[in-house]
């Protein structure tokens, strides 16, 4: 998996539950505006404020109605057990790519013991086909996943451990991890990464804006061996307005113009639903 990958949000009703068509569609209109694979119930997918029976239907209903090769979905919870059961459903609905946050209640974690954890996942899921990859995000988790954990899981589990997303914003953490093993696949959160993802080893990003600047991601992609400096600049300017303490709502708002479509700016607490979307940024149709 590589290229260009929106972090997808979710659309939810009065009561709180996924909208199976809008969740299709969009994730649809971005697979065919630049997008070359799709991120669901990640943090832009407000996973962590979904119950474990609205994750594995929302699962369900994106892997029944979309490619699945384009497809990755987030697993991780503090509680291994937790995490094990949902990856193993994704497995069996055909994800080939787990995302997985670091245990993050318990802090501090010693090296050894995060480890042990992801080992223990790897151990439950046997002989299993499906793929982790670590999911880093500091701001949230209160945990940096050390570059050499993330080496020696990727050593001990070639098969199991081959990509990271990271949402740090750190592009010098990014390198590092690809100086420490060029086999993983590292993806940083932002599209403004493109600009120098093919000198630096990325593989592409994982983003949430991209679900508004899916073709201007594509297009930087496309030509990643010399990039556009006319479209790095106007990514990095809707990345720009996008981004920030209201980007879950922000995004969800644009699609709700886009798809015009007001269900779509329903946020579950503790976001709030935006009335209109960050100014200054044209959505193509």
């Amino acid at each position: 998996m590589q290229g260009v990958i929106a972090a997808v949000p979710t659309p939810i009703d009065a009561d709180g539950t996924p909208i199976k068509e809008l969740f299709v569609a969009h994730y649809s209109w971005a697979v065919a505006h630049g997008c070359d694979a799709l991120n669901i119930l990640g943090s832009t997918g407000e996973a962590n404020s979904f119950d474990t029976a609205q994750r594995r239907a929302a699962m369900a209903r994106a892997a029944e109605s979309l490619p699945k090769d384009r497809l990755m979905v987030g697993t991780g919870t503090p509680s291994l057990h937790e995490t094990i059961a949902l990856t193993k459903h994704a497995d069996d609905l055909g994800y080939g790519v787990a995302l997985v946050l670091p245990p993050y209640c318990y802090k501090p974690l010693t090296d050894e013991g995060l480890t042990d954890w992801f080992m223990a996942l790897h151990a439950a899921l046997g002989t299993r086909d499906i793929q982790i990859y670590f999911y880093n995000f500091p701001q949230m988790t209160g945990i940096a996943i050390p570059v050499a954990v993330i080496a020696d899981l990727a050593r001990r589990a070639p098969a199991r451990f081959t990509g990271i997303k990271d949402s740090s914003g750190d592009l010098d953490y990014c390198r590092s991890i690809v100086a420490a093993n060029p086999a993983l696949s590292v993806f940083p959160s932002s599209e403004t990464a493109l600009a120098t993802a093919h000198q630096d080893g990325f593989v592409g990003c994982i983003s949430a804006s991209v679900n508004i600047t899916a073709p201007l991601a594509g297009a930087i992609w496309a030509h990643r061996e010399t990039p556009p400096a006319d479209l790095c600049s106007e990514i990095a300017r809707k990345r720009g307005l996008i981004a920030g303490p209201r980007l879950i709502a922000n995004v969800k708002s644009l699609v709700a113009d886009r798809a015009q479509d007001a269900r779509w700016r329903a946020a579950l607490p503790p976001f709030r639903t935006l009335p209109g979307a960050a100014g200054g940024i044209s959505e193509p149709q």
